[in-house]
């Protein structure tokens, strides 16, 4: 087919410099193992009326065979519905009485606990403990402190059925990814201030911690692949239930607003270095160590947002979550 003939120079003038336009400057500083066609063009900003439609959406996922699976609801927050879990332990019996509370990433407005089978079987199969998987409310449907409280529910519930579940309430690990690392964090901050439960570990994975993100002006080129500033733009007000502002912002709902990190539980923080997140996890990481709260920094050199969901063949994605799984190992004190 002659697209000249068919589209026009017009047309094809026009293309051609919507293309140029949405060109990836960063592309080049992309770690080689991670690069694709398909990051040559900066991702597409989330939408309200994209997001309305992900979360009609119906989703099946294959549930984990090489772990017992199960599908329970938990006691909901005050005047909340019960919130949905996944539970998952290793095959045959539990081998540890540490476990693992997971949170989904998805920018507080989509994703699924369902959609982490795979990553939470992974957990409990290699680390031999239970990992109880939350499936909390989404914004903008159910905005702050919703979804967080769903989490701290969870949590709570995970304490108080300590026994039933086989688990040891002081060797509870709190651990999630984007939006979900966020939620991590900031129930680590809510459950050290409620005194009920304490997490002993967190595990952040390129977590989305600070609001005042979003009034950035400059990225450094940034944020260009898989989560734009305009996303997080989306994201952050839908939880927030208005857009951010410098000055101040409902506690515990950004961690990296946390005026007081002592005594939270040790943390190990991993993301890429084009990631949007990458400057404020850097500085969260240097908040909790001068906090006294051991807190280990890693960094994937030219790795972006969730990289290595897209990529897991790559080695620098192995070796990512190679890392993340030992220090949950050295975290929960496993053998």
């Amino acid at each position: 087919m002659n697209l000249k003939k068919t589209l026009g120079w017009g047309t094809l003038a026009a293309l051609a410099l919507v293309l140029y336009r949405r060109r990836s400057p960063s592309y080049s500083q992309l770690h080689p193992e991670l690069r694709s066609p398909l990051l040559r063009l900066r991702s597409p900003a989330f939408t309200l009326p994209l997001v309305s439609l992900m979360q009609r959406l119906p989703t099946r996922f294959s549930e984990p065979t090489d772990v017992a699976f199960e599908a329970r609801t938990v006691p909901g927050p005050a005047g909340a519905p019960d919130v949905p879990v996944f539970l998952y332990r290793p095959l045959p019996g539990q081998r540890s009485d540490a476990a693992v509370l997971y949170i989904h990433g998805g920018g507080f407005v989509t994703g699924s606990a369902g959609a982490y089978h795979r990553q939470c079987a992974g957990f409990a199969h290699e680390l031999g403990l239970t990992v109880v998987n939350v499936e909390y409310r989404l914004a903008p449907g159910t905005p702050f402190p919703g979804p967080l409280e769903d989490c701290y529910a969870v949590l709570r519930w995970m304490k108080e059925q300590a026994a039933s579940l086989g688990i040891d309430p002081a060797r509870i690990a709190v651990a999630g990814d984007s939006a979900g690392g966020g939620l991590a964090a900031s129930l680590a901050g809510l459950a050290r201030d409620r005194g009920e439960v304490q997490p002993a570990f967190q595990l952040l994975l390129y977590p989305m911690l600070d609001d005042r993100t979003v009034l950035n002006t400059d990225h450094a080129g940034r944020g260009e692949f898989v989560w734009t500033p305009a996303s997080n733009r989306l994201g952050w007000t839908a939880y927030l239930g208005r857009r951010p502002e410098l000055e101040t912002a409902p506690p515990y709902a950004a961690a990296a607003r946390l005026e007081n990190l002592a005594g939270l539980a040790p943390a190990w923080i991993g993301v890429g270095t084009l990631d949007l997140f990458y400057t404020e996890d850097r500085e969260y990481a240097r908040r909790l160590r001068g906090a006294g709260v051991p807190c280990e920094f890693y960094e994937v050199k030219g790795g972006y947002h969730a990289s290595e969901l897209f990529t897991p063949a790559a080695s620098v994605s192995r070796d990512f979550l190679a890392r993340s799984m030992e220090a949950l190992r050295r975290g929960l004190r496993l053998a």
